[in-house]
């Protein structure tokens, strides 16, 4: 079994040191990852159509991260007996962030892209943190040479905007621009609720494109398990989750939350089930606006679901 980080001789509390996320190693040249993981920032939020303030949520969630870094050779979970993430096993990297250009909508996805493509390149899982839910769209941009994907989206709305005054790459847009890729077989947008930023021939549009949509209520009252039979087995999911997902209750810190959402354990036992299900080979996490939650409990929530879900990925894959 791995020795603690503190053996070292260093106690190196979560608040001592530069917050990378998890406080794993930062690699600063692209061409150099060499990790299972590796975890990239696109603090870009030019495409939000209201409150804006998600370019601060990779510094947020990387700070949050830290919480969960005591250096205790992985993450013992009792309740499944298993210890997560450890490091004799797995080997995860922060390459820090794309970087954005401001105004420049284009360039910023271009360089969000680029960055995801590098960590495919060097065979890593790619996690990024958000920013708005637009950077989702170089990082499935960034899938077209690989196999096919299916798109698992856990959201509040189903951003599934064609276009609106000439806007095509904004938060309202993503899940439509993937639907359009040919190496896209389909979606499942998991969550959706009340008052949406689609209108109705934008659902319709969806299920004509693939997409299958269920709410939260849709959810609870079929069951986790059942919602993972509704979702093709054996597939290479690529994963998307919006932290409005989530009940404002616990996931106040974005810019449009909403109320009736999903609860910690639902969001993580889906995600554990569809690991095992298939293989994710790409995921990003985004709207976390920190300056809306002074406590800081959406970046912790973030860095919380982050770090289990990364934990589960990578032991499916070697069971």
């Amino acid at each position: 079994m791995a020795k603690h980080g503190y053996d070292s001789g260093r106690l190196n509390l979560p608040f001592v040191g530069i917050c990378t996320f998890g406080k794993y190693p930062y690699v600063e040249d692209w061409d150099q990852i060499d990790a299972d993981v590796a975890v990239m920032g696109a603090p870009f939020d030019f495409g939000t159509q209201w409150r804006s303030g998600t370019r601060m949520g990779p510094r947020a969630i990387r700070e949050a991260s830290t919480l969960f870094s005591f250096g205790h050779a992985g993450a013992y979970d009792f309740e499944d007996d298993v210890t997560y993430l450890d490091p004799a096993k797995v080997t995860i990297v922060d390459i820090g962030d794309a970087d954005i250009v401001h105004t420049d909508t284009i360039q910023s996805h271009a360089n969000i892209e680029h960055g995801v493509r590098k960590m495919l390149q060097a065979g890593a899982l790619p996690v990024v943190l958000g920013g708005d839910h637009s950077i989702n769209i170089p990082c499935i941009n960034a899938f077209d040479d690989q196999e096919p994907i299916h798109v698992v989206q856990i959201d509040a709305h189903l951003d599934f905007v064609d276009e609106r005054h000439g806007v095509r790459y904004g938060h309202g847009n993503p899940m439509r621009r993937a639907a359009e890729k040919p190496y896209v077989t389909g979606l499942s947008q998991i969550g959706i609720r009340n008052v949406s930023s689609t209108a109705k021939d934008g659902y319709e549009d969806a299920r004509s494109m693939g997409s299958d949509i269920q709410s939260v209520r849709h959810v609870r009252k079929m069951g986790i398990e059942a919602m993972l039979k509704r979702i093709p087995e054996g597939a290479r999911y690529y994963l998307t989750v919006d932290i409005d997902a989530f009940d404002p209750s616990i996931a106040p810190g974005t810019g449009t939350p909403s109320h009736g959402g999903f609860m910690y354990y639902e969001v993580l036992e889906l995600i554990d089930g569809l690991a095992q299900r298939g293989e994710i080979v790409g995921m990003d996490l985004v709207e976390v606006a920190p300056d809306y939650d002074p406590t800081g409990s959406t970046s912790i929530l973030a860095a919380q679901l982050l770090m289990n879900s990364i934990g589960r990925i990578l032991h499916h894959r070697d069971e």
